[in-house]
């Protein structure tokens, strides 16, 4: 985990999360993120985390969208 390596504590996190130390381990067990909290990660951690969702999207791209029925509207 990032923050472990950069020898960060979650009262850290917390402090420039502005939130609760018990929120922070809230963010930590989500299965998603909303992309504006993930941002203020990003920034607080120096640390580009939206990096992997692109890589992933490059690895499995989305398949083409077929507009036809929308065409016809």
């Amino acid at each position: 985990m990032e923050l472990h390596r950069q020898e960060r504590s979650a009262s850290w996190f917390a402090k420039k999360l502005y939130c609760d130390r018990t929120n922070v381990y809230s963010i930590f067990k989500r299965h998603s993120i909303d992309t504006d909290l993930l941002m203020r990660i990003c920034y607080i951690l120096n640390c580009d985390f939206f990096r992997y969702y692109s890589g992933e999207l490059q690895e499995h791209p989305f398949p083409p969208v077929d507009n036809k029925e929308n065409d016809a509207e």
